[in-house]
């Protein structure tokens, strides 16, 4: 590789990932990083433009051509280019489970239990995580390329392994559900669709960096290594090359993505349009852009997603500027929540807009966090909850939703089955329009609590998932520290944007001196009253004391000298900062490793000194040399 690098000995550790094909790959790709960059950059200035300006984000000029395309904006709403056709494969995505393919520090037998999990799970699509939910501690996003290559290639490894998992998930399906649910194991593993999340734009790989020491796009090494390694073997199979595509904010950056897709298929000699990709709808301003995105993917384009943490921290990050913009408690903002309702329903219409061949597009609708452990009453509250939620989203059109768990795939996807539609592509929606109402709609905030019960659960939440990043775990589940040992609340499956979107939140609160709705016996807070910094502090101090105290379970005994120490100063630098630092997980990757809390503190005050000088994002690994 003449432009890049591969860390330590990993090109030898890893030659079964970093193949002589992979490499070459990532090699003739490279160029494509500069053209990241830049867009980066753009992402940053448009932020600080208009926080200066106060001006909020708006559509684009009909008459502007969409950069890196010979589009304008209004061909693009008007349908006026070819998209993809739906892949057999991808007609009937009713339930679609999302988690990582690796743990941390695990030997591979044990590691590839993750994905065994997910391919006998029933699931008809199953999201693969290297961004989100998957740990980056040590070599955790190589082995996720490794367990899912093995899978792909029905290693003898992880057929073994199958066979182990498929005894237990009976085991388990027996006594919940009253029946086992998974049969002939390899017939089973066929079923589900393999879908892989590569990491967004807006990160920097650990692992491979340029040559001149600044580092390198994570998604292109992501893309590359999962497509060289697995797209023959799929093809071969009968199954779509599918990936999830995040944090896409603009057009332009999704005609990047398409550039980077028609490189890696001219390079390996694949027709173009043969690696599809789903957009997660999860920033802001993608939201203002949605027909000229999917025009800009083209034949790579076949369906958005909703979620809901990314997309509220998103909304949060967008208008930390303005004073008058200010989130409820966390648990207020559902998918039926003023801006949250448009943004689903502008969605739901650019899927069923057609294209020039009269080819709609997918919606998989959000998130199901709910796991059935728990007391008796509190999982038949949760799974009511879950179901209620797929009900709403499949009237709304939606093709079908993600759980965040195996064991919830059985019990949501019924909602989808008793129905008997495939999908609900080209359902008769209005055409998007884009007047000034439209634009207010996608701010629009309904009434709602904001209490002091409500802050300690951004700050508890926050805190913990801090803490479990920096032991690996990406995904976890987490519930606010007054709840441990209540068995009526259950533990919900939270990943990156759970982190982000609370730290948001927290930030918004102190910043704009949001009022409290409520009174508060414990601290003499009275409605009306507002989060001050010391108030801030003192719950910062309370939270962060019940997870010192915490049984293993909840915080392990190790990490509470450990990352525990680094995620509480990464909230107290976060939130009390007058300049609100765009993505939490910045912090995160570059205390990741240490768990020198002084080391830590010098980084994260060395990052946040630089993004508040000129917005430098910090992404590089320090640790390249260790």
């Amino acid at each position: 590789m003449a432009r890049l690098d591969i860390r330590g000995n990993l090109s030898t550790q890893y030659a079964d990932v970093f193949t002589a094909q992979a490499v070459d790959a990532l090699d003739v790709l490279a160029p494509l990083d500069d053209d990241r960059k830049a867009l980066m950059r753009a992402r940053i200035a448009r932020r600080s433009a208009r926080a200066a300006q106060q001006q909020r984000i708006a559509f684009l000029d009909p008459a502007a051509t969409i950069g890196r395309t010979s589009l304008t904006v209004q061909q693009a709403r008007d349908g006026d280019f070819v998209g993809s056709d739906i892949p057999h494969d991808l007609r009937r995505q009713w339930i679609q489970g999302t988690g990582p393919g690796a743990r941390p520090d695990a030997r591979i037998e044990r590691s590839l239990r993750n994905v065994a999990y997910a391919l006998l799970s029933g699931a008809d699509g199953w999201m693969f995580d290297g961004e989100d939910a998957l740990g980056q501690l040590s070599t955790m996003s190589l082995d996720n390329q490794r367990n899912l290559k093995l899978a792909v290639h029905h290693d003898r490894r992880f057929l073994d392994t199958a066979n182990e998992v498929a005894a237990e998930m009976n085991r388990w399906a027996e006594g919940f559900l009253k029946r086992p649910i998974v049969g002939d194991v390899e017939q089973q593993l066929r079923f589900t669709t393999r879908i892989f999340r590569a990491r967004g734009l807006h990160l920097d790989d650990r692992h491979v960096r340029r040559r001149d020491g600044r580092g390198f796009s994570a998604a292109i090494v992501d893309a590359v290594l999962y497509v060289v390694n697995n797209a023959a073997q799929l093809r071969r199979d009968g199954s779509s090359v599918v990936l999830y595509l995040p944090k896409i904010q603009t057009a332009e950056e999704a005609a990047l993505w398409n550039d980077i897709l028609s490189a890696l298929e001219a390079h390996l000699g694949l027709p173009t349009g043969t690696v599809k990709a789903y957009v997660l709808v999860e920033q802001f301003e993608a939201c203002f852009q949605l027909m000229e995105i999917r025009a800009a993917l083209g034949r790579h384009f076949i369906g958005f997603n909703t979620g809901r943490w990314d997309y509220i921290n998103s909304v949060a990050d967008a208008m930390h500027w303005d004073a008058a913009f200010v989130h409820p408690n966390i648990d207020a903002i559902t998918m039926t929540y003023g801006y949250m309702r448009n943004y689903e329903d502008r969605v739901r219409r650019a899927v069923n807009t057609p294209d020039k061949l009269g080819q709609c597009a997918l919606w998989q609708g959000g998130m199901e966090p709910n796991i059935p452990v728990g007391s008796e009453a509190g999982v038949a509250a949760g799974m009511q909850r879950a179901v209620a939620g797929a009900e709403r989203e499949q009237r709304e059109g939606a093709s079908g939703k993600w759980v965040a768990h195996w064991k919830m795939v059985h019990i949501v996807r019924p909602v989808w089955q008793t129905v008997g539609d495939d999908n609900q592509l080209g359902r008769p929606f209005p055409r998007l329009s884009y007047t000034p109402a439209d634009a207010d709609g996608l701010t629009a905030c309904d009434p709602a609590p904001r209490t002091v019960r409500g802050a300690r659960d951004l700050i508890s939440v926050g805190l913990q998932y801090g803490n479990a990043f920096g032991q690996g775990l990406q995904a976890a589940a987490l519930k606010p520290a007054d709840f441990f040992g209540n068995d009526d609340i259950l533990y919900l499956m939270e990943d990156m944007a759970t982190g982000e979107i609370r730290l948001s939140i927290l930030w918004e609160w102190l910043h704009k001196h949001a009022a409290f709705t409520a009174d508060d016996e414990a601290t003499g807070v009275k409605a009306g009253d507002v989060l001050t910094p010391e108030l801030f502090d003192r719950l910062l101090a309370e939270e962060y004391g019940k997870l010192r105290q915490a049984g293993n379970r909840d915080v392990h005994d190790d990490s509470k000298d450990t990352t525990l120490p680094i995620a509480r100063e990464i909230v107290d630098v976060y939130v009390h900062d007058a300049v609100k630092l765009p993505w939490y997980i910045d912090l995160l990757n570059i205390t990741l490793g240490t768990h020198d809390l002084g080391r830590a503190t010098e980084r994260i005050a060395a990052l946040a000194r630089a993004f508040r000088a000129d917005g430098t994002r910090i992404t590089e690994n320090p640790d390249w040399e260790t």
